[in-house]
């Protein structure tokens, strides 16, 4: 059976079974599209379809795209790996568990392991003095929102533990300060325009062209309230504002807070996979693709880098794709992948929360690629 016929099986019963409400699912090889696809409904409800040009809400998308953005100012002498934070945000001064006011570096945010989690300041904060990590909507800005964490202890000390966190949300307030301007400009800038990248904003580029989120349900998918928090039942905590994209007050959220298109982020992988192309120096995308944490533990069979997970033992990591594999994906319901062994880039996007991130989509998508 051709890649073409297993992937469009995998789709059309996603889309059949209401698991998944709309999707573009892209694959390339050696740069080539060897599968495009953009299926079922961008608005369910009214009956608009998913386009190719329909613009998602990224959620952690974004991360790699602010990642790339520090490391294209790195590239140019404008800040360094071994910064530490607060030597450009004097109000972040987060404490490590022994009390101890923590130097944590740009290195260790790009990698989560500054001690940073998303877990940790929600638990002991009070209601009102909680932290946005960048899905639930806040008027407050990045001094605002995070340096309400300077009253909690880290999770551990920097360096010492790997945690998927909100690093990047604090990568981005330190990208603002050093460009001069906002997160936004900074990423269009170094990242977004060189690469034509015409919809990856902190804003909506065409409210008309928006996806309608939705959320897992049975027996198909229902369309997301705002805010919504999923049922106890369900067994995860995230809120999610889908009305945050649009309220300007809200700090740009370097971990969450992007919009844009299928096209748009393949264009982004591709530079990647390819060695940085006019934005990234070639040795700092093979860094960046590569395991930056040494020994220390993350999900069974990877690492991390500078933009995603890096498989280690595809057996561990329960994938076929080739060891060297960077992957990861947004909580809005996408997954991404660069296979450099294969010359593989594949992106599915959804608009369903959590089914398109961690659901079977996406292992379903990836078995269909490489089948097996």
């Amino acid at each position: 059976m051709s890649v073409e016929r297993r992937l469009d099986e995998v789709i059309d019963r996603f889309l059949t079974s209401g698991r998944v409400t709309g999707t573009v699912v892209l694959v390339y090889q050696h740069g080539e599209p060897i599968f495009r696809r953009a299926a079922g409904f961008a608005d369910r409800e009214a009956g608009v379809p998913v386009q190719f040009d329909t613009i998602f809400r990224l959620a952690s998308v974004t991360k790699p795209i602010v990642a790339a953005t520090a490391l294209a100012m790195i590239d140019r002498g404008l800040m360094a790996l071994s910064d530490r934070v607060a030597d450009h945000l004097p109000w972040f001064r987060p404490k490590t568990p022994d009390g101890a006011v923590a130097d944590i570096t740009i290195h260790q945010l790009l990698t989560h392991t500054s001690g940073l989690v998303y877990d940790l300041a929600l638990e002991l904060l009070p209601a009102d003095r909680a932290i946005s990590c960048g899905l639930l909507d806040t008027d407050l800005d990045y001094e605002g929102n995070f340096g309400r964490h300077n009253a909690v202890p880290l999770a551990f000390a920097p360096g010492t533990q790997w945690a998927y966190s909100f690093a990047t949300d604090i990568l981005g307030a330190v990208i603002a300060k050093v460009h001069g301007g906002s997160l936004e400009e900074a990423v269009v800038t170094y990242i977004a325009g060189p690469l034509g990248m015409a919809d990856s904003r902190f804003h909506v580029t065409d409210t008309a062209r928006l996806a309608v989120p939705y959320t897992d349900s049975q027996p198909a998918a229902v369309r997301m309230s705002d805010p919504y928090f999923a049922p106890e039942e369900a067994g995860w905590t995230l809120g999610f504002s889908p009305s945050r994209i649009f309220n300007g007050k809200a700090f740009q959220s370097g971990g969450a807070g992007m919009a844009g298109t299928a096209g748009d982020i393949i264009a982004f992988l591709e530079t990647l996979r390819t060695g940085g192309k006019d934005v990234l120096r070639a040795e700092t995308v093979q860094a960046g693709l590569a395991n930056r944490i040494g020994a220390l533990v993350t999900d069974s069979g990877s690492k991390f880098g500078y933009f995603g997970a890096v498989v280690e033992d595809p057996i561990g990591a329960l994938t076929p794709q080739s060891p060297g594999t960077v992957r990861w994906g947004g909580v809005y319901g996408h997954s991404w992948s660069i296979d450099p062994a294969k010359g593989l880039t594949v992106l599915s996007m959804t608009n369903n929360a959590l089914e398109g991130c961690m659901g079977e989509f996406p292992d379903r998508i990836v078995e269909a690629v490489y089948g097996v």
